[in-house]
């Protein structure tokens, strides 16, 4: 579904990604982890639009979209939900879920908004509750809902456990699994190593703007060089 090859990104003249090359098939969920400052976000944002790469390509459904606006990608199926949530704190979550569909012009929205309120119930009961009086776990589940919304065909997930108490961050690691289960391919960007390695098919980690090793999700999760890394210590992921 997605293939970036040799991707170059740069914030003026400093170079945040340095030849990146990374493979989501389709149905998928792919996790991509790293310490802060590898580039995570960066990636993110390059795929979705949001930044420009200086060289590289991005294709999307065999269809190249390494120049397209975000909101291009978004009607093409690619959705992000940003690091920190990024909802519109002043509507209320009805309007943050109806602006997840601006883009579209088919008679499911109504459908849809019924079905997003199914899965995160406790939007359903907060629906006219300006979304910015939320706490840090349903405002995560807001906009998660709200990219849901434009009926993606790709999720891209930023950090989506950063902050929130234990409990809900197992809610939302059951949430990405049942949407990869419905058929939405996820690639997921998370520091949360341990969770999202268990929910994930392949990964890859990044550092300093380089992508140094890749595998499937439980293989990493049993290398002693990513328990050091990011697991702190030999046997914490077993």
């Amino acid at each position: 579904m997605l293939k970036v090859t040799g991707l170059h990104t740069f914030y003026g003249n400093i170079q945040a990604l340095k030849g990146i090359d990374l493979t989501v098939p389709t149905g998928s969920v792919v996790t991509i982890i790293g310490a802060n400052g590898a580039g995570k976000t960066t990636l993110m944002k390059t795929i979705g639009g949001l930044l420009k790469p200086k060289r590289g390509q991005i294709l999307f459904a065999e269809e190249d979209v390494t120049q397209l606006r975000p909101d291009q990608r978004v009607i093409r199926g690619i959705a992000l939900v940003p690091e920190g949530r990024a909802i519109f704190a002043g509507m209320t979550v009805w309007e943050n879920l109806k602006m997840g569909a601006y883009l579209r012009s088919d008679n499911e929205v109504k459908h849809d908004l019924e079905k997003v309120l199914e899965r995160f119930p406790i939007l359903s009961e907060r629906k006219n509750q300006v979304g910015g009086t939320l706490s840090g776990g349903q405002q995560q589940m807001l906009a998660i809902a709200r990219a849901m919304m434009s009926r993606p065909r790709l999720l891209l997930l930023d950090e989506p456990s950063m902050g929130l108490a234990p409990l809900v961050v197992a809610d939302i690691f059951r949430i990405i699994r049942e949407i990869n289960r419905e058929g939405t391919t996820i690639l997921l960007v998370e520091q949360n190593v341990k969770q999202a390695l268990k929910v994930s098919h392949y990964g890859y980690v990044l550092e300093t703007g380089k992508m140094v090793m890749e595998g499937k999700a439980a293989q990493l999760l049993g290398d002693v060089r990513i328990q050091e890394a990011y697991l702190g210590g030999s046997g914490i992921a077993r």
